[in-house]
């Protein structure tokens, strides 16, 4: 497998494609910062691609999942494994951000002044603190509810579809041999939009040039110049807590984060050519199967994570936090920044899939200490494109991580296979002269069932 990839030409892998966009469209928003802005709608468009499709493929690949399962019980084990480590990994992730942020002190010596801020920024701040306010726990579990069966589905909520997805499959285990044909029909949906995707995801190059062309163009790289630090340090925390912490929750669990990470290479940098981890999800999927994780884990542990497992969301907010905290000189002792932290914790998960959830998110953060100004947002407005890259890719790596481990804690793969199949990475393209044939599919359950 790995010998046909090599075979191609170097300009025909997608991975390098991508990296050749996102270098065009830095150099076209720098030099023509009209032009850049211009490009938007490419990245909008390829982004909005992923998403049409992200709904119908979570969907098919937890009800074969679950469905095919032959211990239902295993379902609820899995899900509390996800969850407790979900929780203790995030909270590694914000006292880490904590302890840099408190250790460097980026914001100190800032002294800003509010009233110089820009306007629109400002505005943009009390609009997304006005959000923070609206969510609570009550809320947050009511919205996990869709209004009808198919608009989870139109709104693209990931926890609404989970939900949908997870009833059904019950609906149709309970069925017995009744729910083999619909289980098949099922499959057969997932290859197909398995291979829309696999389309899809030709158009990648040009949609991470637009999105990069208008970021640059839009945001200009000056906007790197006064904040510079706080991205450096932000970004030596995300590096290192992806390759210390879940370097070594992967060693200990049987695989190298290294190779791990050269194994969604491409996946990592259609997240950094467009800054939405969605844009990945269809093929983190796929090859999470393709390691020997089974679909029911990988079902349900890689949509849960996109909301409660977001390790680059949580070093960011503990480190903008105490931030802006700085810049305004604003004194926190550590009974505030303890009870910022937990705030941090639930408040991640409240925005979950609300436009704007990274500021909304550190706005409900900054809502626990009212001392710190909410306005202070606006001082991130202008970095926060670039901030938001790093808090996908340490997001998605950190899902891909999880799933792994649940599914060695489950005894899913073995240490060996996993990294076999580790060693024989293949790209989306790759898997269209493998598609299983109708017959072969029904045949699958379990972990092989959706390649």
């Amino acid at each position: 497998m790995q010998s046909n990839v090599s075979r191609k030409p170097w300009y025909s892998i997608l991975y390098v494609q991508v990296l050749i966009a996102v270098f065009i469209g830095i150099v076209i928003g720098a030099l023509f910062p009209a032009l850049g802005k211009s490009l938007k709608p490419l990245g909008d468009g390829f982004v909005n691609l992923v998403k049409m499709i992200i709904a119908p493929v979570i969907f098919c690949t937890v009800v074969h999942g679950i469905a095919s399962m032959s211990d239902l019980k295993k379902l609820g084990r899995v899900g509390i494994k996800a969850l407790v480590y979900f929780e203790l990994v995030s909270t590694v992730a914000l006292i880490i951000g904590l302890i840099v942020v408190n250790t460097l002190r980026p914001g100190a010596g800032f002294n800003v002044d509010l009233k110089t801020l820009d306007a629109a920024h400002v505005q943009q701040s009390q609009s997304f603190a006005q959000k923070a306010h609206s969510l609570n726990p009550t809320e947050f579990l009511m919205d996990i509810i869709p209004p009808s069966f198919f608009n989870a589905f139109a709104s693209g909520d990931i926890l609404q579809v989970l939900l949908v997805a997870i009833l059904s499959a019950f609906a149709i285990s309970a069925m017995g041999t009744r729910g083999t044909p619909i289980l098949h029909a099922i499959d057969l949906g997932a290859n197909v939009f398995f291979g829309i995707m696999r389309n899809v995801v030709k158009l990648a190059p040009i949609g991470a040039f637009g999105a990069m062309a208008f970021t640059v163009g839009s945001q200009g790289l000056r906007a790197l110049e006064n904040l510079g630090f706080l991205m450096v340090c932000f970004y030596i925390t995300a590096f290192l807590f992806v390759i210390i912490v879940l370097g070594a929750i992967a060693a200990f669990n049987g695989f190298s984060i290294f190779r791990f990470i050269s194994y969604i290479k491409e996946e990592l940098l259609l997240v950094l050519g467009t800054s939405s981890s969605e844009a990945a999800l269809p093929g983190m999927l796929q090859k999470m199967q393709q390691l020997g994780c089974s679909s029911s884990t990988v079902g349900l542990v890689i949509p849960t994570g996109y909301s409660f497992n977001l390790d680059g969301t949580n070093i960011y907010m503990s480190m903008a936090a105490i931030f802006l905290a700085q810049a305004t000189n604003t004194p926190l002792d550590l009974g505030q920044q303890v009870v910022l932290l937990a705030v941090a914790m639930l408040s991640s998960k409240g925005a979950t899939g609300v436009t704007g959830a990274g500021f909304i998110t550190l706005a409900a953060t900054l809502a626990a200490v009212p001392s710190i100004p909410v306005e202070s947002l606006a001082i991130l407005v202008g970095i926060d494109r670039f901030m938001s890259e790093c808090r996908a890719l340490t997001n998605l790596v950190g899902n891909g991580v999880a799933t792994v481990v649940v599914s060695r804690w489950e005894k899913e793969v073995s240490k060996e296979v996993l990294n076999r199949n580790m060693s024989q990475s293949k790209s989306m393209a790759d898997y269209e002269a493998e598609e299983p044939s109708p017959q072969e599919s029904a045949a699958s359950t379990g972990g092989g069932s959706l390649h």
